[in-house]
């Protein structure tokens, strides 16, 4: 199994709640694009600008949202980002965001 972790940070002069409503809207077609390969996918947004902010007072937290996505293999992850569609839904994604990182992770469940 193979976990990918994308971290997000919404664009310059777009707000939280912007954001929320921009990724709310897409993911569902993100999901759809990424069929069967991808096995699941969580998306979780911050809940407001107010809250979290990185532990000091004042400073603005590093990320607005993380999504998680499943796939069987690399082979599989591979296939969906190498498809024409991956481009399209790359250039939106730039379009509302500022910066991304992607990590890929070994999931380690504590409580089932």
């Amino acid at each position: 199994m193979l976990k990918v972790m994308w971290f997000l940070k919404r664009a310059e002069g777009i707000t939280l709640e912007e954001f929320d409503a921009w990724w709310r809207e897409h993911l569902h077609m993100i999901a759809d694009r990424q069929r069967p390969q991808l096995l699941r996918y969580t998306v979780n947004i911050r809940t407001s600008d107010a809250d979290n902010r990185a532990g000091h007072p004042g400073a603005e937290c590093e990320w607005d949202g993380v999504a998680e996505q499943w796939f069987a293999d690399e082979a599989a992850f591979d296939e969906v980002y190498g498809r024409p569609a991956a481009a399209e839904t790359r250039a939106d994604t730039l379009a509302h965001v500022s910066r991304f990182e992607r990590l890929f992770v070994h999931e380690i469940p504590v409580i089932p």
